[in-house]
């Protein structure tokens, strides 16, 4: 049997980065589209970076997603790629549109124009639920996103349902809830409260400067969540899911989790900035996955305390670039 062949946009970050390794040591050969920037950010792939074959290329380019699949040849194609932070998304609208929404629509219709018989997947987010319609959600639960970063990940997963019906094409949406580990952009909340933690531990750092506490996520360890990825791709017949651990947890009690396990007082440290509030906050993700558990056999390893603990002593050891 010839080796399968897998194709991630967006494997230089947290997800892509711990897909690749689920993959190659599952035997695939492994590819990976990378933006070309002024700066080499490969730090969460460095360690695979001799295994793994890298492509220039970027969502916004359809001509170079056509040269690329077409080069490659893959039976299976995870799109990760994305403007993925929320905030951010508010400051740059138009450009998380291109990239977080068409950026779907154009790698689709690149796998059809070429006429590959690839499996597709196609990330989705809880932040596609936004001002939620019940509790907890499901893959039936009615979307109202409340960022541009919500509105563009809902139309790349009903581009990814259109083309699977009207092309006949093999492409799962996974609706991921918050997942989190020792590689998460430092950028996001929980890696910023691990990192200022980790400052103000060794003595670098007083304060923690956070938005809003109250917010609450269903959060999960990414190198779980890649593996419900895989999954999907291995049924025969194409489906949406919600990967989600069924358990929320606000921010406070993040905060909490982590600087107790440091033996710190949080209130001590923690400063509430207005400046990190959102336009429109999202107040609270719950997802239920019961059919990833039923119909994939999926369910996630690393609960919070676990999770909050990782990456804790991921940043107190030091920095990883």
């Amino acid at each position: 049997m010839a080796t399968r062949k897998a194709f991630i946009t967006g494997i230089t970050g947290q997800d892509g980065s711990y897909l690749a390794e689920l993959l190659l040591e599952k035997g695939y050969e492994v590819h990976g589209l990378v933006r070309r920037s002024s700066s080499f950010n490969t730090w969460r792939i460095d360690h695979v970076r001799d295994r793994i074959a890298l492509h220039y290329g970027d969502l916004v380019d359809q001509n170079s997603l056509v040269r690329t699949l077409d080069a490659v040849g893959p039976d299976e194609v995870y799109n990760l790629a994305a403007q993925s932070h929320v905030k951010v998304s508010f400051e740059m609208p138009e450009y998380t549109a291109g990239v977080t929404a068409q950026g779907v629509l154009r790698l689709l219709d690149a796998v059809r124009e070429l006429g590959l018989p690839a499996r597709v997947y196609q990330a989705g987010s809880s932040e596609m639920f936004g001002l939620v319609q019940e509790t907890p959600q499901t893959e039936r639960t009615p979307f109202h996103p409340r960022s541009p970063y919500g509105v563009s990940k809902v139309f790349g997963h009903w581009m990814a349902i259109n083309y699977r019906e009207s092309y006949g094409m093999h492409v799962s949406n996974g609706i991921l809830f918050n997942h989190e580990s020792p590689r998460r952009g430092e950028n996001f909340v929980t890696r910023k409260i691990t990192m200022g933690l980790a400052a103000i531990k060794q003595g670098r750092a007083t304060e923690l400067r956070l938005g809003n506490l109250d917010a609450k996520r269903d959060w999960g360890f990414a190198g779980d969540y890649v593996e419900a990825m895989w999954r999907m791709l291995q049924r025969d017949t194409p489906d949406d899911y919600v990967v989600a651990t069924g358990e929320t947890h606000s921010v406070r009690e993040f905060v909490e989790e982590s600087f107790g396990y440091a033996g710190l007082d949080w209130k001590k440290h923690v400063v509430i900035d207005e400046k990190y509030f959102r336009p429109a906050e999202v107040d609270l993700l719950l997802g239920d996955p019961t059919k990833a558990r039923t119909v994939l056999g999926w369910t996630p390893r690393v609960g919070f305390k676990d999770l909050v603990r990782l990456m804790v002593d991921a940043d107190m050891s030091g920095p990883r670039r």
